[in-house]
């Protein structure tokens, strides 16, 4: 019975049950609210993802319609403020352009997308800004453009690319060849050299009355590739793919025009001792001057930030480089050079362009009139004159991709093989084994803006 009894007694309560309620009770809670924490910071997070990702879609489509609007008027100026792209009760979708232009071939589209949330919020919950850089892209150009001093080719030397213009009149020898039988050019020929002999009247148009000769010259086997259009010339001999198409009507071509007034006036350093340079690398700022000549030669190479005036000659020789910064873009830096002595690329020399693709544009301004090399306008016996007068010379594979090559009133003389982004000059030679693929157009014709780079700002 005592042992029945006890089995029937309360037993003394130890209290483990509180003590894991007090324990486990607190830790759900702590549990749960961090799993509530974390979904809502997921939330918060993919939200704004979102709302990124929308902006973001907001600045392409304004970068797209921005293209477009250039492309419509070159002048366009950008949104003038924000432009809604998607709205509806709970957020709004904008994009704003505005265009900075860099030079006449060359503008950056500054576009931000915006999210706003609610849609009448003051502020954005997510802001994109995106930087578009835009090239001028010309179709119908010329890569070869010369003076009235017209176009020379002997031995193997050869045009493989861009259109020719020429206002004189062309001289083919040996087995040079403009075109290619797979990829003809377009050649005009304007035959632009009378009266002969030249006298203050110098240079208009010939008649057939004027003298005997065809502007269009052929000795031994050269060829020609291509539409040809030339004043006063019958004769269709090595021409083909098309071959001669027009023996009138082609005028004259205006070749481009330089401000070398404002570059002058924009000098800010000044190397009053010349330049010369033969190891190592140095740096040539916006805006520099240099009095006397510049001579890079062995393994010197020059960055050139900017405009640069040599007031004597520019020699580059034996492997130096004279490249373009990246700092400039697509901005063109110029190189004026007056010395008589011109320009001289030799020897596997190289004007290098920057990752733009940006080369350098080199102007010779030495002439025969008293004016030089100041001369505004250069007409007459002056000109005739001038016209043989080689002031820039590339010789000896040396090289200068996306580099223009100009003889305001001389000649430009290529020897042997290399490449080049232009000619332009009263008078242009091409000699040798030369085969020239050029890279850059020049002169007017139809334009169109491409993207050239497009970055993220932040």
């Amino acid at each position: 019975m005592k042992r029945l009894f006890k089995l029937f007694q309360p037993r003394a309560q130890s209290g483990q049950i509180l003590i894991t309620l007090v324990v486990v009770i607190p830790a759900l809670v702590v549990i749960v609210s961090a799993y509530l924490s974390l979904n809502a910071s997921g939330y918060r997070l993919e939200r704004s993802d979102q709302f990124r990702t929308q902006a973001q879609m907001a600045a392409d489509a304004g970068a797209d319609y921005a293209v477009e609007q250039v492309n419509q008027n070159a002048s366009w100026a950008g949104t003038g403020g924000e432009v809604t792209l998607q709205t509806d009760s709970q957020k709004k979708v904008t994009y704003a352009v505005t265009v900075t232009n860099n030079s006449s071939s060359s503008k950056t589209l500054n576009v931000t997308g915006r999210t706003y949330f609610p849609a009448t919020a003051s502020t954005a919950q997510e802001t994109v800004p995106v930087s578009v850089s835009l090239r001028e892209v010309t179709s119908g150009t010329f890569s070869v453009a010369s003076g009235e001093g017209g176009l020379q080719m002997k031995n193997s030397s050869k045009i493989t690319g861009g259109d020719v213009y020429i206002n004189g009149a062309v001289s083919l020898s040996n087995t040079a060849q403009i075109g290619l039988s797979t990829s003809p050019v377009n050649v005009f020929v304007a035959d632009d050299v009378c009266p002969v002999p030249p006298d203050s009247t110098y240079p208009r148009l010939c008649t057939s009355a004027d003298h005997p000769a065809q502007p269009i010259s052929m000795n031994n086997t050269p060829w020609i590739y291509g539409n040809v259009q030339a004043n006063n010339q019958t004769s269709n001999t090595r021409m083909s793919n098309p071959g001669l198409t027009a023996s009138s009507g082609v005028s004259t071509v205006a070749l481009p025009t330089y401000n070398r007034a404002a570059q002058k006036a924009a000098v800010s350093t000044t190397l009053a001792s010349g330049f010369s340079c033969s190891s190592g690398s140095q740096t040539w700022a916006a805006n520099t001057k240099i009095v006397g000549n510049a001579s890079l030669s062995n393994s010197c190479k020059v960055t050139v930030q900017g405009n640069v005036w040599i007031t004597g000659t520019l020699t580059i020789s034996n492997s130096a480089q004279l490249n373009v910064s990246n700092s400039v873009g697509s901005t063109i830096p110029v190189i004026m050079v007056d010395g008589s002595g011109g320009v001289s690329i030799k020897n596997s020399a190289l004007l290098g362009s920057n990752a733009s693709g940006t080369g350098l544009e080199i102007i010779t301004f030495y002439s025969k009139a008293s004016c030089s090399p100041d001369c505004a306008t250069v007409t007459g016996t002056d000109l005739y004159n001038s016209q043989s007068i080689t002031t820039i010379t590339l010789d000896n594979t040396a090289s200068a991709p996306q580099t223009v090559l100009y003889s305001y009133w001389t000649a430009v003389l290529i020897k042997n093989n290399g490449q080049i982004g232009a000619l332009i000059g009263q008078t242009i030679q091409l000699q040798n084994d030369g085969t020239i693929t050029f890279t850059t157009s020049t002169g007017a014709g139809t334009s169109s803006w491409v993207v050239n780079g497009y970055r993220r700002s932040f």
